[in-house]
């Protein structure tokens, strides 16, 4: 019986339509050589083209001042080639981050334009556990001031491309740096502490983030003495509260899973990027309605593969900081291995309101479980498939980097993925990787006649 059953859900998963994307440059800079591509791309067999449309350049010039003529001539090339179009609402700035070759910062006027309600720039910014502040988004504790600007600048969107709505397929919303539902937790603003294959930096300490984790632990408890039986602690009152004054001895001394406070404040953590995550697609649900409403919303989460498998009490502390999964006392196939909580989002999403894409990075990467890494990015997106599965969660997949898709054993792993099932689709990290000849156009182009073979 157990047997019938994984056959019938690998049936079940590998019928799924299948879908190949690839992603435009971060800035197309030759249209020239940008339609040459497509036009590989549409030869192959390829869908859709991902494209991040950058708050920073269309709103650059003031509030309310859209220039969408890049994205007019973009999107023209694309549906030129006959191929769909797959809009980021680039919330976030495009530099700084692994393989960005542009610089787009958020529009100069957002870090004044909530002065009038008493915020400073350092209320909007995250605020690590170094005490850096991050420009590369608004931190989602200004959610409350920063929605009604997301949501004029998708509505912006909607008016200028209603026209399209046939030739948008999908539309991915940016819910932190790098387009992704995380913290800034390994990003350039901590100088390099916080780096790859480090265990990040908590992201928690702007006044704004203070405040709300002692509103969220007052709800918790009601009464500050309730809260010091739980925590062993003597506190006066609630705003004496905050984040790990010292986060390294905490990861170190293991509280995060072994006491209450460290579980507390980890399960705090996560629960608002989810909160946040809720909020951008309840946004998004709200703007691109009409000859949207339809459209599939996407969101995007990081594979973050390392610590995973680090000595002591740093196993996976690198997903911690970032935000993506829980704390618990044992991650397993019952509990998402931590990812149940963001994986129910878009489940919950789907079934209340419309079609929501989860998407997923890492395909092409191998465990490596020894140091410095102590990555089990394959592990990893097989767990991630596995909860997509359980909770009936579209899930597509990307390459994590542009050279990931460069040779055999790259796209090896990638086919591993769709011959287990789980993953309906794949977005390529960029076009030049599989339109320029050589193993990644050759892999590509298999990997979509197999896959759609499966289909017919």
């Amino acid at each position: 019986m157990r047997l019938l059953l994984l056959l019938l859900l690998f049936v079940s998963c590998c019928l799924h339509a299948f879908s190949a994307n690839v992603m435009a440059p971060l800035l197309v800079q030759d249209r020239d050589t940008f339609r040459q591509q497509l036009q590989i791309a549409k030869q192959i067999g390829v869908e859709g083209v991902s494209v991040d449309v950058w708050w920073g350049l269309v709103e650059e010039r003031g509030d309310q001042q859209f220039n969408w003529q890049y994205y007019d001539e973009i999107f023209a090339d694309i549906r030129g080639a006959g191929l769909k179009i797959m809009p980021i609402m680039a919330f976030h700035q495009c530099g700084g981050n692994v393989g960005d070759d542009c610089d787009v910062p958020l529009p100069a006027w957002v870090w004044q334009h909530f002065r009038p309600q008493g915020l400073t720039i350092a209320d909007l910014q995250y605020q690590s556990e170094y005490g850096n502040r991050s420009a590369e988004t608004l931190a989602l504790w200004a959610d409350p001031w920063a929605m009604p600007q997301y949501i004029e600048f998708m509505k912006a969107f909607v008016s200028q491309y209603s026209a399209l709505a046939k030739d948008i397929s999908e539309i991915n919303i940016s819910m932190g740096p790098a387009g992704e539902l995380r913290y800034p937790s390994y990003n350039s603003h901590d100088g390099g502490r916080t780096a790859y294959p480090s265990r990040g930096g908590f992201q928690a300490y702007s006044a704004l983030a203070v405040a709300d984790f002692r509103t969220s632990m007052q709800q918790r408890y009601q009464h500050i003495e309730q809260l010091n039986l739980a925590w062993q602690t003597a506190f006066r009152s609630f705003e004496q509260l905050g984040p790990p004054p010292d986060a390294e001895a905490f990861i170190k001394s293991g509280a995060q899973f072994n006491s209450v406070y460290g579980r507390d404040f980890i399960n705090w953590y996560h629960s608002a990027l989810v909160a946040h995550g809720q909020r951008m697609l309840d946004a998004a649900a709200v703007a691109f309605d009409g000859v949207f409403s339809q459209t599939a919303l996407g969101f995007k989460i990081p594979g973050i593969h390392w610590q995973m498998t680090s000595t002591g009490n740093f196993a996976r502390s690198a997903e911690l900081a970032a935000g993506l999964i829980d704390s618990q006392q044992e991650y397993s196939a019952e509990n998402g291995y931590g990812y149940q909580q963001i994986v129910a989002l878009a489940a919950e999403f789907s079934r209340r309101k419309r079609p929501v894409v989860l998407h997923f990075t890492a395909l092409e990467m191998d465990n490596n479980a020894g140091a410095p890494s102590y990555s089990l990015a394959k592990s990893l997106v097989q767990w991630l498939g596995a909860e997509a599965a359980r909770q009936q969660v579209t899930l597509k997949g990307e390459n994590a980097l542009a050279a990931g898709v460069t040779h055999k054993q790259g796209w090896d792993n990638i086919e591993a993925v769709f011959t287990r099932g789980h993953y309906s689709g794949i977005t390529v990290l960029r076009i030049q990787q599989v339109t320029s000849g050589g193993v990644g156009q050759q892999r590509f182009e298999q990997l979509i006649s197999r896959q759609k073979a499966l289909l017919r």
